[in-house]
C-alpha cells in the first residue's frame, strides 16, 4: 500500500466515524498552529541564551503559553529529529540516525506508521504545511492536503557566498548578510502564505505547519537586520575542553568532515561575523513569526488555536570549541520549546521533556483517535501543573548506541563503546566539567546509576 492510499484510507475511515472521538466531532475540536524553526538554541530573549538575542515575538508567544526551560531533540540533526517527532518514535527504535537516509526509502516504514499531519487529517482535520517540516525525501502531498511555497522553491540566493573555504566543506557553510529584496527570503514567503491561510475561513478544523529555514547555514540574514546588531559578544569557551572527555566522544564530534573547525572560524575575525550573521537569521525568523502571529490573532481563529512552536535541535557556535550540531551536549540537545493552548495556563516548566512528546500530546489536546506506536510521554500532565510529578528524562541519540540522558540537574551521555560523560548543570551549566574522568561524589554517582536506568533497550542498526 503507498503512503497516500494509507492517507485515502485513514480519512475514510474518519468519515465513517463521523469524526466523532471522545464525545466530541471535528468541528468541535481546537486548531493547531505548528511552527518549526531549524537550527535554533537558546539564543532567544525567554531562554536567555545570547545578551544579544532579539525575539520580542516568540517571547510574546512564550508569555501567552508554557515555556519548557527543559526540552531536548531526539536526534541530534535534522533528518533523525523530525522523523521521531513527527511520527512519534525514537531513532533507536527506527534506524533512522542520520541526514543521508530519508523515510522515503522505508515504503514498509511509511505504510505501517501515521505522521503527525495524516492523523489529525483521518480525525477530520484540514491539513496544511509550508516551508520545511519534513526533511528531504518526502512526498509531501501523501502528509499533506494542501501545500504552500516548499524550501527547495525558494533557495535560490546560495551563490551569494561571502567567505572562501575548505572544498570538502558543505556547500551551504557560509554567514554574511545579503543585499536582495527581503520578500524573495524562503522564510518571508512561508510567513505571507501562512498568514493568508490564517485569515481565512474553514468548515472544519485545521492543523497548519510552518517550518522556518533561518536560523540553518548558510547564514544569510538581510542587512537591515544585521546592520541593527553591533558590538557582538561570542559565547563563553574553554581552551582545554577536550581534555576530560573519552575518544568516542571525539570520533561522533568530529565525523563530519563537512563543517568548519573552531580553528579556522577563529581566523580572520569569522567567529564574530557568523555569530554576528547567525543572531541575525535569528532576529529574522523571530519577525516572521510574528508576522503568523499577527495575522492568527487578527483573524477568525484567535480564540481556538493550539500554538506549538520548536526547534528541531540546537547549534553550537563555538562552544565547546565546535561548530554545528552532531554532538551529544546541551548546546546540540536543547531546544526552544512553547506551547500555547486557549485559556490553558501560562508559564515555565524545569521539567526534561521531549520533542517525542508532541504527538501524544496533541493528541490528548484535540481529543484525537490513539496511536498506539507513539513512544513519546503527552505533556499535558505539565501544562495543567508546570512543576508536576515527572519521573521521565530526556533521551537525545547521535549514531547506534550512543545516548545522552537528561534530568533537572544531570546529563549522562554512554557512547557504544561503553565511554562515559556526567555533568553537574548546577555546578557547571556550560559542561566543561566531565565528572567521569575522576573519581564521582556520592550525588554524582547515584545521578549516573539512576540515569543509566533509562538508556534504551532497543537500538536499532542503521538503516542503509
Amino acid at each position: 500500500m503507498k503512503a497516500n492510499s494509507l492517507l485515502q484510507r485513514l480519512l475514510v475511515l474518519a468519515a465513517i466515524t463521523a469524526f466523532s472521538v471522545g464525545g466530541i466531532t471535528a468541528s468541535e475540536r481546537p486548531n493547531v498552529l505548528f511552527i518549526a524553526v531549524d537550527d535554533l538554541n537558546d539564543w532567544i530573549g525567554c531562554l536567555g541564551g545570547h545578551p544579544q538575542a532579539r525575539t520580542p515575538n516568540i517571547d510574546r508567544l512564550a508569555e501567552r503559553g508554557m515555556l519548557f526551560t527543559n526540552a531536548h531533540c531526539q536526534g541530534t540533526m535534522c533528518n533523525p529529529s523530525r522523523i521521531s517527532l513527527l511520527w512519534g518514535r525514537r531513532p533507536s527504535s527506527t534506524g533512522f540516525y542520520d541526514n543521508h537516509y530519508p523515510v522515503s526509502r522505508e515504503p514498509e516504514f511509511l505504510e505501517s506508521h501515521v505522521s503527525l499531519p495524516q492523523h489529525f487529517a483521518a480525525n477530520g482535520y484540514k491539513t496544511l504545511s509550508a516551508g520545511k517540516i519534513f526533511h528531504s525525501g518526502i512526498k509531501i502531498g501523501d502528509h499533506v492536503e494542501v501545500v504552500g511555497p516548499r524550501l527547495g522553491q525558494w533557495l535560490k540566493r546560495f551563490d551569494k557566498k561571502v567567505h572562501d573555504k575548505p572544498k570538502q566543506w558543505h556547500r551551504t557553510w557560509d554567514f554574511g548578510p545579503q543585499d536582495y529584496d527581503e520578500s524573495e527570503f524562503t522564510d518571508y514567503v512561508s510567513a505571507g502564505w501562512v498568514s493568508d491561510q490564517l485569515k481565512a475561513s474553514y468548515n472544519r478544523p485545521f492543523f497548519l505547519s510552518v517550518g522556518f529555514y533561518r536560523p540553518h547555514v548558510p547564514f544569510f540574514p538581510p542587512r537591515r537586520v544585521y546592520d541593527s546588531l553591533t558590538e557582538i559578544q561570542l559565547p563563553s569557551t574553554l581552551a582545554d575542553d577536550w581534555e576530560d572527555i573519552p575518544d568516542a566522544a571525539r570520533r561522533v564530534t568530529l565525523s563530519n568532515p563537512k563543517i568548519p573547525t573552531h580553528e579556522w572560524m577563529k581566523e580572520g575575525g569569522r567567529w564574530e561575523l557568523a555569530v554576528h550573521a547567525y543572531l541575525a537569521c535569528v532576529a529574522w525568523t523571530d519577525e516572521q513569526v510574528g508576522r503568523v502571529l499577527d495575522a492568527l490573532e487578527q483573524g477568525p481563529h484567535a480564540d481556538n488555536t493550539i500554538i506549538v512552536l520548536f526547534a528541531d535541535h540546537g547549534y553550537h557556535l563555538g562552544e565547546k570549541q565546535r561548530w554545528s550540531k552532531f554532538s551529544l551536549w546541551e548546546r546540540t540537545t536543547r531546544v526552544p520549546l512553547i506551547i500555547s493552548t486557549p485559556g490553558g495556563l501560562t508559564g515555565s516548566s524545569p521539567r526534561p521533556v521531549e520533542l517525542l512528546s508532541l504527538y501524544p500530546t496533541l493528541i490528548d489536546l484535540c481529543q484525537l483517535s490513539p496511536n498506539e506506536k507513539l513512544e513519546g510521554i503527552s505533556l499535558k500532565p505539565l501544562l495543567e501543573d508546570p512543576k508536576a510529578k515527572w519521573p521521565h528524562v530526556a533521551i537525545s541519540t547521535l549514531g547506534q548506541n550512543n545516548h545522552a540522558l537528561r534530568d533537572e540537574r544531570w546529563r549522562y551521555i554512554r557512547y557504544a563503546d561503553g565511554s562515559e560523560e556526567l555533568y553537574d548543570h548546577d555546578s557547571d551549566p556550560h559542561e566543561w566539567t566531565n565528572l567521569m574522568a575522576s573519581e564521582l561524589s556520592t550525588a554524582a554517582a547515584a545521578a549516573r546509576r539512576r540515569l543509566s536506568e533509562h538508556l534504551p533497550s532497543i537500538n536499532l542498526p542503521q538503516r542503509h
